[in-house]
């Protein structure tokens, strides 16, 4: 557990990196990417809170949610 732990940290600041690219940029594509950003966090904490309630393993959450970090990597990295 807690190798994935450390990777989903090494992805996540990744993710954040692309992320605050794309906000610097500015415009209405770095407006979109804010509002995303929030609402994923929001439907990512009840996600992994209600896994936990439902007996999910942190092992497995943390799983979930490495995925949708890889997600976002993919969708930020991708060229226009």
């Amino acid at each position: 557990m807690l190798i994935s732990f450390i990777r989903l940290a090494i992805e996540a600041n990744e993710v954040i990196g692309l992320r605050m690219m794309k906000i610097i940029s500015g415009g209405p594509d770095a407006m979109a990417e804010i509002q995303l950003m929030i609402t994923e966090k929001i439907n990512a904490s009840a996600e992994a809170g209600t896994s936990l309630i439902f007996g999910q393993s942190p092992t497995a959450v943390i799983a979930r949610v490495r995925g949708h970090v890889a997600n976002n990597q993919r969708r930020l990295s991708a060229r226009p």
